[in-house]
């Protein structure tokens, strides 16, 4: 919204939905909230078309829905490992299913979605976690592969641990965070607004001939 955007703001939490529209309003910019669940077509169906009744168009989706679960494979239900197959690859891909004939309209856009590290290797926890954020990955690829020819651009962000909500409690406690942090080069967790400059990178025209690529913001943990 900073940088001159219309924001849509989409969340199955409406008063924290509602709340983050609204700063946006107040500090000038423009801003509507629509109650969304990710995993249900029909909602995706009406934020798309009161979002281009509202604005005129969409030109980017950021797929930033997600949530986490401890299991192991083996101690992993099937009801657990369909809920967050659903959040975080379902979501996406229905996001991307129906913005992308928006986008075609109107000349090209930009996809984000929000993978995660454990998308790209494997981790000690979280049975369902890494593999969802895995499929997020790879629809993204397949989204670039195919969307390039109308100027779509496709691309996944992978954070590392980042103080929100989710951070583990193993990266909360003081007694037991060294130990989390070794495998991170920079040896600290992000901050948010760290993996928004990233969105904002791949969202903007700044990345105008970059699709396809997964971009990690962890810290140096997966690539070094």
């Amino acid at each position: 919204a900073g940088e001159g955007a219309c924001v849509t703001v989409a969340d199955i939490n409406a008063e924290d939905g509602h709340k983050v529209s609204n700063d946006i309003v107040n500090r000038g910019g423009k801003s509507i909230f629509v109650c969304l669940d990710v995993t249900d077509e029909e909602n995706w169906k009406n934020v798309v078309a009161v979002t281009v009744k509202e604005f005129r168009k969409v030109n980017v989706l950021v797929n930033n829905a997600g949530i986490y679960r401890s299991e192991v494979v083996h101690e992993t239900s099937l009801e657990t490992w369909q809920q967050v197959m659903a959040v975080n690859s379902t979501g996406a891909f229905l996001g991307s299913k129906h913005v992308i004939p928006e986008m075609k309209k109107d000349g090209g856009g930009s996809i984000v979605n929000m993978s995660s590290g454990a998308g790209i290797v494997g981790n000690d926890n979280g049975g369902a976690y890494g593999p969802s954020k895995g499929a997020s990955r790879i629809l993204t690829k397949a989204t670039a592969a195919q969307y390039g020819k109308f100027n779509i651009r496709a691309n996944s962000i992978h954070p590392g641990p980042i103080d929100t909500p989710m951070l583990t409690p193993n990266l909360r406690d003081p007694e037991t965070q060294s130990e989390a942090l070794a495998p991170i080069p920079l040896g600290r967790i992000a901050q948010p607004l760290e993996v928004a400059l990233g969105a904002l990178y791949l969202a903007s025209d700044d990345s105008s001939y970059v699709t396809g690529v997964e971009l990690p913001i962890d810290g140096g943990r997966v690539n070094v």
